[in-house]
């Protein structure tokens, strides 16, 4: 009982140092990632654009943030997911927008729909959510960009995101980003062909 009760203490302690471990190398570098590309969004909105037109900076991009930023490696924050995430979930947004006219329903529709749309195309990406809900209860600032929305500031915010991730998360030996570096040569990718190949596949995965 007594060796029971050690191993499970010694067992804890353990998971708490592990959990509690400091790396100061990845946290720097996580901090330097956020802030320079959220910072150049907010640099480019301030100075480049005026304050009528001052909508470049929206609250979906933070959360992105965290994921290509802080958990490099979560398949959550891979290139097309961000991308496509963002991007799909944009235009879910704003179509629902224009079709449906009571606010709460739009909202509800435009963030359940922005997430199938991405489980189905292999998108998955969390604040992509929020970029959709941000279409349909945003100011009306931003939902009068209509799908001017989809390009700036989604479009254009991501892609600024993504340059300063592929910058930050691989200068160091112990960072590299993304976890697939062909993930844009689409034409490289091999599918199953043929009906049978697909119901061999099946019955291998039940």
């Amino acid at each position: 009982m007594r060796k029971r009760i050690r191993r499970t203490l010694k067992l804890t302690r353990l998971v708490i140092y592990a959990e509690t471990l400091i790396d100061s190398e990845e946290h720097f570098w996580t901090f330097i990632g956020a802030f320079a590309g959220i910072g150049l969004i907010g640099f480019i909105q301030t100075f480049y654009l005026s304050l009528s037109d001052n909508s470049f900076l929206v609250g979906s991009f933070g959360a992105s943030a965290v994921l290509i930023y802080g958990v490099i490696n979560s398949p959550l924050a891979q290139p097309r997911n961000l991308i496509g995430g963002h991007v799909l979930s944009a235009v879910v947004g704003v179509t629902v927008n224009y079709l449906v006219p009571v606010p709460w329903v739009a909202a509800a529709l435009a963030v359940s729909t922005s997430i199938v749309l991405m489980q189905v195309t292999k998108t998955l990406h969390p604040p992509g959510g929020a970029t959709a809900l941000i279409a349909v209860i945003g100011s009306e600032k931003i939902r009068n960009l209509g799908y001017l929305y989809v390009f700036s500031p989604i479009l254009a915010g991501v892609s600024i995101l993504l340059c300063v991730a592929l910058l930050v998360n691989n200068v160091t030996p112990n960072r590299s980003y993304p976890k697939n570096k062909n993930w844009f040569r689409v034409w490289k990718r091999t599918y199953i062909h043929s009906a049978r190949s697909l119901r061999l596949a099946s019955r291998k995965s039940i």
